[in-house]
């Protein structure tokens, strides 16, 4: 009887140095291991399951504020501060690592209503309904070395103009910024009257950005319901068109800057090309009220909304849906929301006078880890996205608690959804062929493109 022996060479798995890894033979024939897929797919449930258990977005709540926060801003240059800006005209620079607030800047004498920084994060440009703009001088001491309730008294400069202002934006890397009211206006740091004055229409500008790729674009969202896009090199209005509902808010995508997304007043989000403006290119839904701001991950992935229904939503860059909600009971209408410059957190200011600190990963493990922890980390995510298709895993990785409001109105979005295109197939199919035209809701909530 021949008897087949296991032989290995010690060569092969003797190690040459005390620090090299233990060889470890394994055989990858699928053949031998028939169990794999049925293996992998429990791991891939189990793995969806302990991120629902370790799901604790909830950092941390800032107060200090005695109103509603209107804006927020932040400071490109430190990873931990950010501005903001409430509806009594105080405005205070927080330290996120302590949650606590490092400077106050007294002046406004009415609700401050934009803020924003300079790319080199030295000056601060604040404006409000006081009609005026000021220039704040940004410390640029660490915590430990500036008392907590310091206040820098003083701005550096102080404009006053004819008419409230609304919003505000600096411009990446000049000394120029502009601010939105009764029209658009162009100001530079050592000039106290506007370089550019723009106006398109007679209503009021509620929200101005800056193209991050361009510097000399910027994007305007305005009240009688346009976004408008300006060229300084022109000195004048390059595009304009109207939507069925206003737009609160606008955000360029940092890594494709021709992209960009609004967030608007019928509870969607829509994105469009600044080279095609007669179709979005991708609706954002989830939301059940107004959608009050919106701002990019520094990655350009994803970006963070909230609204008026209180909650904050994270959605793909072209998700239709929201991959996140964030939620708390004594949270109210968000007004303002922010990602952190590394891509990690979300900031909400809310109706309530607190800024809330969130992860932008909901399950993720704070602190330094282990490179073993890490690589099962990676792992889990593997199988989870490998089997996402799967009705158990899906469901799992999909599911979400919902505020009681926030999930009958959605019920009843749904059910007036639906309600319309049944109205709308009845009507086809009662017309003459071709008499009515079906659009989609891409192209169905722009109203004219001039």
């Amino acid at each position: 009887m021949k008897v087949n022996v296991i032989s290995r060479s010690t060569d092969e798995y003797t190690k040459e140095r005390s620090q090299d890894l233990q060889r470890v033979f394994r055989n990858f024939d699928p053949n031998i291991r028939t169990q794999e897929k049925a293996v992998e797919y429990v791991r891939a449930c189990n793995a969806a399951k302990l991120e629902k258990i370790f799901a604790r977005p909830f950092v941390g709540a800032m107060d200090g504020h005695i109103d509603s926060i209107s804006c927020m801003a932040k400071n490109p240059n430190h990873l931990t501060r950010i501005f903001s800006g409430s509806m009594d005209g105080d405005i205070r620079l927080w330290d996120l690592a302590s949650r606590r607030t490092v400077c106050q800047f007294p002046g406004h004498q009415g609700a401050v209503q934009g803020l924003a920084v300079s790319t080199d994060g030295r000056v601060l440009v604040s404006c409000g309904t006081d009609s005026t703009v000021r220039l704040w001088g940004v410390p640029v001491s660490t915590l430990l070395e500036e008392d907590v309730s310091s206040d820098k008294s003083a701005p550096l400069e102080t404009y006053v103009w004819k008419n409230a202002f609304r919003a505000v934006d600096h411009q990446w890397n000049f000394d120029r910024f502009a601010t939105g009211g009764a029209g658009v206006d162009i100001w530079n740091h050592n000039r106290s009257a506007p370089e550019q004055s723009f106006e398109w229409g007679t209503d009021t500008v509620v929200s101005i950005k800056f193209n991050p790729g361009q510097p000399d674009i910027l994007a305007t969202s305005a009240s009688d319901r346009s976004i408008a896009i300006y060229d300084l090199r022109m000195g004048k209005p390059a595009a304009k068109f109207i939507m069925r509902t206003r737009t609160n808010s606008i955000s360029w995508n940092p890594m494709e800057p021709i992209n960009f997304t609004a967030a608007n007043e019928d509870s969607n989000c829509y994105s469009f090309d600044s080279r095609k403006l007669n179709e979005a290119k991708c609706v954002h839904k989830d939301h059940v009220s107004a959608v009050m701001d919106i701002d990019y991950s520094p990655t350009g992935r994803e970006f963070v909304t909230g609204s008026y229904d209180r909650t904050v939503r994270i959605f793909q860059y072209n998700g239709g849906h929201s991959r996140e909600i964030y939620h708390t009971k004594r949270m109210q209408r968000v007004f303002c929301v922010k990602f952190s410059c590394d891509a990690s957190y979300v900031i909400s200011g809310s109706d309530d006078t607190n800024l809330r600190l969130w992860k932008a990963k909901a399950s993720e493990q704070l602190g330094v880890l282990l490179p073993r922890e890490q690589k099962k980390h990676e792992y889990n995510e593997a199988v989870k996205n490998r089997y996402k298709h799967l009705p158990e895993v899906k469901r799992i990785v999909r599911h979400r608690h919902l505020p009681k409001p926030v999930y009958k109105a959605a019920a009843t979005l749904r059910e007036m959804t639906e309600s319309r295109r049944k109205k709308h197939e009845k009507r086809k199919a009662h017309s003459a062929p071709g008499s009515i035209i079906e659009e989609p809701l891409r192209k169905r909530k722009i109203i004219k493109v001039e």
